[in-house]
C-alpha cells in the first residue's frame, strides 16, 4: 500500500467493529441560521415554535429552537464516515430521546458505542448496533439514540465474533419526555398563529389522520440534504458506482423521508411542535428521485407528562408512502407484510400544549 492510500479513509467494514468499541466522530458542527433556512427550503416544515422567534419567546423559549430533526440529522451525519460509509441499508432506530433544545450558535459533536454485532447468513454483510450521543459545546447530551445498520464485509471469509444482539426498549418512558421544553406560558400560545386549534386533549388513541399533501423529491434536493448533514454515505451520491449496484441508481437518505413525512404531518398535527422521542423506526423500502411522498399518522397512546400541566404527549405512528396517497391508511397486508408503497414506519412521542 502506498503512502497516499494509507492517508485516506475507506470506511469501516463489518469485521472492523468490536463490541464495546467507543468511536469519537469528526467533525464538530456549529448550527447556524443558514442551516435552519436551508432545512426549511428542503422540506417546508411549518411548526410555529421553530418558525418564529417571537412566537417561541412568547411561550417561554429564549428563541426559536432548531427543528428537532435537523439536530438529529446533524448528530447522525457525524456517525456516517465511521459507521455506515460502507452500509447497504440503515435498518432501524430505537430509544431516541431529544433531551435538550438546540439553538443557532450551538456546536454539536457525536460519540458512538458499539453495543451489538451479528453476521448475516450470507457472510457478506453484518448488522452493527450502536448507541450514539450528540452533545453541545457544554458537554450536555442533546440527543441520544440506538440504531442498527447493515454493513458490508471486506472479506467474506473473515471470521466474525459471536453474535450479540442488544435488548432494546419497546418505547421511551413518558417520564423522560419534554426535558427539551421550558415550562410553557400556555395562555400565550396563539392557536391562530400556530395554524391549528387542536390541543393534546383533542386527540384519542386509535384516531388516524391522513396528512393529505404529497411532496415529490428531486435528485438535487436529496443530495443537498445529505450534504447539509455532512452525511457521506456512498449510496446517496455516487451514480457511477450505484449504476452497478442492486438498484442501478442512488437511493435517498432515510432521514429525508423522515423529515418529509414530519413536515407533511403539520396538516393534522399542527400543534405537535416537538418530537420528544423516537421509540422505533424502520425504513421499509427505498425512495428514489422522482417519487412522491405521502404520509398518515395513527395515535397509539396519549400520556400526561409527569410534573407538567402545560404539555401532554402523544405516541404516534407516522407512516410514509411513495407514489400512493394515504386516504386508505395503507400499512400491512392480511399476511402481515408491509403494503405496497410503504417506505417508513416510525413510532414517535410528540408533545403538544394542553
Amino acid at each position: 500500500m502506498n503512502a497516499t492510500a494509507m492517508k485516506t479513509n475507506p470506511g469501516n467494514y463489518f469485521e472492523d467493529f468490536r463490541l464495546g468499541q467507543i468511536i469519537v466522530h469528526a467533525t464538530p458542527r456549529t448550527v447556524t441560521v443558514g442551516d435552519v433556512a436551508l432545512y426549511m427550503s428542503l422540506y417546508g416544515p411549518r411548526f410555529a415554535v421553530q418558525s418564529s422567534d417571537a412566537f417561541a419567546r412568547a411561550i417561554g423559549y429564549p428563541a426559536a429552537p432548531v427543528d428537532d430533526l435537523l439536530a438529529f440529522h446533524i448528530v447522525f451525519g457525524k456517525t456516517v464516515p465511521d459507521i455506515s460509509l460502507n452500509a447497504i441499508a440503515n435498518l432501524g432506530y430505537a430509544e431516541c430521546r431529544f433531551e435538550r433544545a438546540v439553538y443557532p450558535g450551538d456546536t454539536l459533536a457525536t460519540v458512538s458505542e458499539v453495543i451489538g454485532l451479528k453476521e448475516n447468513s450470507n457472510r457478506e454483510t453484518g448488522t452493527v448496533y450502536v448507541r450514539s450521543s450528540g452533545r453541545n459545546q457544554r458537554g450536555e447530551v442533546v440527543i441520544q439514540y440506538v440504531r442498527w445498520v447493515m454493513v458490508r464485509k471486506r472479506d467474506k471469509s473473515a471470521s466474525a465474533a459471536d453474535a450479540v444482539v442488544p435488548t432494546i426498549a419497546e418505547r421511551v418512558d413518558s417520564s423522560l419526555l419534554a426535558t427539551a421544553i421550558p415550562i410553557l406560558e400556555v395562555r400565550s400560545y396563539d392557536m391562530a398563529l400556530a395554524g391549528s386549534r387542536h390541543r393534546w386533549g383533542d386527540y384519542a388513541p386509535g384516531e388516524k389522520i391522513d396528512h393529505v399533501d404529497g411532496m415529490t423529491v428531486e435528485e438535487a434536493e436529496h443530495q443537498m440534504a445529505a450534504r447539509l448533514y455532512q452525511n457521506t454515505a456512498k449510496v446517496h451520491f455516487n451514480q457511477h458506482a450505484e449504476a452497478k449496484g442492486r438498484f442501478g441508481k442512488r437511493i435517498i437518505y432515510g432521514g429525508v423521508v423522515i423529515s418529509m413525512a414530519r413536515a407533511l404531518s403539520y396538516n393534522g398535527l399542527g400543534n405537535a411542535f416537538h418530537v420528544a422521542a423516537i421509540n422505533a423506526g424502520r425504513h421499509v423500502a427505498p425512495l428514489f428521485a422522482g417519487d412522491t411522498v405521502y404520509a398518515w399518522s395513527e395515535i397509539l397512546e396519549a400520556s400526561e407528562v409527569p410534573d407538567r400541566s402545560d404539555v401532554g404527549a402523544l405516541r404516534t405512528r407516522l407512516v410514509a408512502l411513495k407514489n400512493r396517497d394515504a386516504s386508505a391508511f395503507p400499512l400491512k397486508t392480511a399476511a402481515g407484510e408491509y403494503d405496497d408503497g410503504v417506505i417508513l414506519d416510525l413510532d414517535t412521542w410528540l408533545v403538544l400544549p394542553r
